[in-house]
């Protein structure tokens, strides 16, 4: 009966002990929960508000009126336009990104003496702001006082005085240009950490095998490094399809809306144009919508590799 007694009361020790743990826990999660909330779902509620309220950036709140915002951005004449221009812009940015990405971090891997200095100069472009960077292409670009357009028209690529950004075709690739420079390093160094994962002992077998670069790199390394590109994939279709600085710096959408993207668009809703802030919502929200779904197929293709 004593030896009963003292098993009840040890347990509900322990019972005490993990209840007090568990409330210990809650209370360390506790700021974080409160800042997600506060950062995340407050404005995610009131961005759905927004969606579906006559709110105009002066005027407030000025009731109800789902979904009537939502129809007027499907039927505004540059949403497909701006829409176009964003894949088209992602598609190109992302295949360069990983490509460069790639490459480069394979090029450091390998080198040995030049191994620091590759890095310096890959990485230091990655320490500039994208607002920095695009006001430097700027001034680049510039007919008066760049260099870009002088080497252009010495070769007679473009008229003399002419600009690289005067078309929208050379603005996008001008653009490219900028966050290739901007961001190459970046995705370098994750790339690289991928490839620090991949054990020595696997190239070795490969060697011995008798495989040659390619082949080691298409059966050993890419196969390896998949988990890695996915993620690289998600930061760089996400950051583009959200692409506003570059464009807003060095083009403003133009020449005539040819390199206006969704998220400047949603800027022109709500403080250009219209200054209506309930079809700026609407359009974000779609976004994030299209955002979800996409990253979410790409978060899959990363959890099937990794099986």
């Amino acid at each position: 009966m004593l030896r009963q007694s003292q098993v009840a009361a040890h347990s509900r020790s322990r019972s005490s002990a993990a209840a007090k743990q568990t409330k210990r826990g809650i209370l360390y999660a506790l700021p974080d929960w409160l800042a997600i909330i506060a950062l995340f779902f407050v404005p995610i509620v009131l961005l759905v508000i927004m969606a579906g309220s006559r709110w105009s950036l002066m005027g407030g709140n000025r009731g109800w009126n789902f979904p009537e915002n939502f129809i007027k951005v499907f039927h505004h004449k540059l949403l497909w336009q701006s829409v176009g221009f964003t894949l088209e812009y992602t598609i190109i940015v992302t295949i360069f990104l990983l490509v460069l990405g790639l490459g480069l971090a394979l090029l450091v891997q390998e080198s040995s003496r030049w191994n620091n200095v590759l890095r310096t100069c890959f990485l230091l472009p990655s320490a500039t702001g994208l607002a920095s960077a695009s006001l430097l292409f700027y001034a680049l670009y510039s007919p008066q006082v760049g260099p870009v357009t002088k080497i252009l028209s010495f070769f007679g690529l473009i008229e003399d005085g002419g600009s690289v950004l005067a078309t929208g075709q050379s603005a996008l690739w001008a653009t490219i240009i900028v966050i290739v420079w901007r961001y190459s390093g970046y995705y370098m160094l994750l790339m690289m950490i991928g490839l620090q994962a991949i054990s020595a002992d696997l190239y070795e077998a490969a060697r011995m095998d008798g495989a040659g670069t390619w082949k080691t790199f298409t059966s050993v390394t890419l196969p390896l490094m998949r988990p890695t590109i996915v993620m690289c994939l998600v930061y760089c279709v996400t950051g583009s399809i959200l692409a506003f600085d570059q464009f807003f710096i060095l083009t403003k959408g133009g020449p005539n809306n040819s390199t206006m993207t969704v998220v400047q668009l949603i800027y022109n809703f709500a403080f250009d144009s219209k200054k209506d802030l309930g079809m700026a919502a609407a359009l974000s929200l779609i976004v994030l919508i299209a955002l979800v779904i996409i990253n979410s197929i790409q978060m899959r293709g990363m959890r099937d590799t990794t099986k």
